[in-house]
């Protein structure tokens, strides 16, 4: 059977107005370039914050060169008419002048997966603006791996092997698999340093599922080390298979309703609640923010998307807003200090070390 491709890819390319959200012509000129492309089965072009998204599927695999030459083009074209509309930080991702060969390393983030369509294909396309990779550590671990939050890892026998983590330590280049529930413990002692070990990918173990096909797949792309230099924060998206032998709709949603903390927000320089809000509502204004997660539901079937489905744009998640507007008041009212602001050796790439560099002659020894 012929293999899809889901592909997500995602760039900042100007803001409207600030780091708000993205303008409408920018969405328009992304559709206009992908519309009857023989490359792709099917798309679809949104936004979350500031970040102009492209949601493609095809079968040309996981890091094929034309669909990501197509994704690089869609956003030069982009980014030109954001410099025509004179939009804040045109071109912010777009760290080269010319494509290689492959998206990864350029700016734009990325999250693809190949998988074997079975009868029925729900997949959720997970976006967030104002944070980072680790942001996903949290969700990702509740739903394949926290029987608390999925109830088919008790009551599905399908579920019991579990599921298999490949984390990525992104500050030493490195990667590791690991089992769960086995090594549960250790995953967490890891993962739970969200600014250094990620969740790059998670496989099944055994049953319905071929075990060398993802469930659920993020993108690690950290701009700072790309450009050497603070450019923004890298805004991750994921992407997640459920139903029949993985964790339901409402369980892979589920961690969500807890605003939890992340890194990010104003100036990539501060820790706040992540807010599930529909695509309308994730326009990033306070403060930059509170960083935003949007849910984009999608049947796929014969390689194409069909419509998609908003997911948090459901009255069952305003609570969760207003919890996490009340967390962002009282993180806000740190000010300049910790923990709201990000500790130093999370800062070394903003622009605080300016400020250091101005002070270094003024310190003196003490005695």
């Amino acid at each position: 059977m012929r293999k899809t491709t889901f592909s997500v890819i995602k760039a900042d390319v100007g803001g409207f107005p600030g780091h708000a959200t993205v303008h409408p012509e920018l969405i328009k000129t992304a559709e206009e370039n992908l519309r009857g492309n023989d490359l792709l089965v099917d798309y679809h072009v949104t936004h979350c914050g500031d970040d102009l998204e492209l949601l493609m599927t095809h079968h040309r695999g996981e890091n094929s060169e034309e669909v990501h030459s197509l994704a690089w083009d869609t956003f030069k074209k982009a980014t030109e008419t954001a410099k025509k509309l004179g939009l804040y930080g045109a071109g912010q991702d777009m760290l080269s002048d010319a494509f290689s060969g492959n998206i990864r390393g350029m700016g734009p983030g990325v999250a693809e997966m190949e998988f074997t369509e079975r009868k029925a294909e729900p997949v959720v396309a997970f976006l967030m603006d104002k944070t980072e990779p680790g942001a996903f550590n949290y969700p990702i671990f509740k739903i394949f791996a926290d029987p608390f939050n999925t109830a088919g890892l008790v009551i599905d026998p399908s579920l019991h092997p579990g599921f298999v983590f490949e984390i990525w330590d992104i500050k030493e280049s490195k990667s590791i698999t690991m089992n769960s529930p086995e090594e549960m413990y250790d995953i967490l002692a890891l993962i739970g340093a969200k600014g250094r070990f990620v969740i790059k990918r998670v496989y099944p173990k055994e049953g319905k599922l071929p075990t060398d096909e993802p469930a659920a797949v993020v993108s690690t792309e950290k701009l700072y080390q790309i450009a050497g230099e603070y450019v923004g924060k890298d805004d991750p998206v994921a992407l997640v298979r459920c139903q029949s032998g993985l964790p339901a709709l409402g369980e892979v949603l589920e961690p969500f309703a807890h605003p939890f903390l992340v890194s990010g927000w104003m100036r990539g320089s501060h820790n706040g609640p992540i807010m599930p809000v529909s695509v309308e509502q994730a326009r990033c204004t306070r403060f930059d923010g509170p960083p935003r997660v949007v849910a984009l539901g999608f049947q796929v079937k014969d390689g194409g998307m069909g419509m998609p489905s908003d997911l948090f744009d459901d009255p069952a998640f305003d609570p969760v807003r207003e919890e996490s507007a009340l967390v962002a008041s009282y993180m806000r009212r740190h000010g300049p200090f910790e923990p709201h602001r990000l500790p130093l050796e999370d800062m070394e790439y903003t622009t605080l070390p300016k400020v250091m560099t101005k002070l270094k002659g003024r310190f003196k020894s003490v005695e």
